[in-house]
């Protein structure tokens, strides 16, 4: 082990790890992602076979990324060198491993011009400008072009890299996880506060019943399978690089297993707390619930805000929602580059966070105006092919004992055999349908 492994940052704490992995995972696909498709699928039609995925993402993925950082104590490159070099003594898995760092620098850059969307709206939000525009769809829709335009949200995209910045720079347990453990509660206080709200205003109920209706002839749609599991499989940031980098500053006498139990269930606690304020805030909007589109949460929800009683209030609680969200989410892509930089380059941390962040700002500040295609070609190829690539060095490559005794540290008792079956013969091949599944139906997650 080298020096830079021996004096690494790292969790104080099981639920600061839990947290800091929870505010990683959940994000846009937590917030506005899963309220459109359970909108767009038909409600339970779609939840049902995503919680099968949550199941199957969880007892395999993981566990399994969580595991392949913490053993190597290193990032993706790291991690997957030290399986290769293993193996066979051969530097290829390092070379792999960068596709995963690529992947999440690529997203961090995307989810940069988002979060300063979401910076913007929140101020707008406190300041009454949203609320100010009423119900007039063309100045809503015309205000969002504005701000998703080319050059046309750049004071705010900077606000976004600086306070990610500034959380990162204080490290691991002094940033990242001293953050998540207040941004994480308030953000499910927030979101519970909200629902509860909602469910006082008249029509919601139908909103709860959509939510909660199945219909089976609907569940023989092999599309609705793909992008369930596209659903989950984003919503839980299994991608080969944000909870590899997490697990790497993870302690060995933690229990992986629990972990990985517990960020399962609150991303998805997470994710169904905002489909129970957003479709049922539709429905008290009189809007068509199965619709919504990629305009929900910037176009389509302010018009219903403002149409609402309280609504004002409404729209800042769920803007600092979405904001904590966004910011949680974007510490975590942007640590996997900067952990590479410090790793391979032996950058010291500020220089790291900084390097990072100034490449990460000038890419975002050119892109605004195609940040939607960059977002789909890296969500789309990047990421499920760094979640194939993590699952095939841990099931296949590093080998089932080495994999089990990891996975078996700190465990209370010892992995079943169905770990390693279930990761090789269904997670991993899933991985690569995923893949497949993305190019074909132009983005599942």
């Amino acid at each position: 082990m080298n020096d830079l492994q021996q004096n690494r940052d790292g969790f104080k704490s099981r639920w600061g790890f839990t947290l800091a992995c929870v505010g990683s995972a959940v994000g846009m696909g937590n917030i506005w992602r899963f309220p459109y498709m359970v909108s767009a699928w038909g409600g339970l039609t779609f939840l049902l076979p995503y919680f099968l995925f949550v199941i199957l993402i969880g007892s395999t993925g993981i566990i399994e990324e969580i595991a392949l950082g913490r053993r190597a104590q290193a990032g993706p490159i790291g991690a997957f060198g030290k399986c290769t070099e293993e193996r066979n003594g051969s530097k290829l898995g390092q070379w792999i491993g960068a596709i995963p760092v690529v992947g999440a620098l690529g997203l961090a850059i995307g989810y940069t011009v988002v979060v300063g969307w979401i910076f913007k709206y929140t101020f707008m939000a406190f300041s009454g400008d949203l609320a100010g525009m009423g119900q007039d769809m063309d100045a809503i829709g015309g205000m969002f072009g504005m701000t998703a335009s080319a050059w046309g949200n750049n004071m705010w995209l900077i606000i976004a890299i600086l306070v990610t910045v500034l959380i990162m720079a204080f490290g691991i347990a002094g940033g990242i996880e001293k953050v998540n453990k207040v941004m994480m509660p308030a953000l499910f206080c927030l979101f519970v506060i909200l629902g509860i709200y909602i469910f006082t205003l008249p029509g919601s109920g139908e909103g709860y019943k959509y939510i909660f209706t199945l219909n089976p002839e609907g569940l023989k749609q092999p599309e609705l399978w793909v992008f369930a599991f596209g659903q989950a499989f984003f919503s839980l940031s299994v991608a080969g690089n944000g909870t590899v980098i997490y697990g790497s500053y993870l302690g060995k006498g933690e229990n992986i297993v629990k972990s990985a139990r517990n960020i399962a269930i609150f991303d998805t606690i997470a994710s169904m707390l905002a489909a129970l304020v957003i479709v049922p805030a539709m429905a008290v909007g009189g809007a068509a619930l199965d619709s919504g589109g990629p305009g929900l949460m910037f176009i389509y929800l302010v018009n219903v805000f403002n149409g609402m009683p309280g609504g004002t209030i409404v729209g800042i609680i769920f803007y600092v929602c979405v904001l904590l969200a966004g910011i949680t989410s974007l510490i975590n892509l942007y640590e996997v580059p900067v952990a590479a930089v410090q790793e391979k380059l032996g950058f010291k941390r500020v220089p790291a966070v900084l390097t990072i962040a100034v490449i990460g700002c000038v890419v975002a500040l050119i892109i605004q105006a195609i940040v939607s295609g960059w977002m789909d070609a890296v969500s789309i190829y990047v990421c499920p092919l760094g979640a194939m690539l993590a699952g095939i060095m841990f099931f296949y490559v590093l080998g089932k004992d080495k994999a089990e005794a990891e996975v078996n540290l700190g465990a209370d008792k010892p992995i079943g055999g169905w770990f390693m079956a279930l990761g090789r013969y269904v997670y991993v091949p899933l991985a690569l349908v995923a893949l497949i599944a993305g190019a074909i139906f132009g983005g599942i997650g």
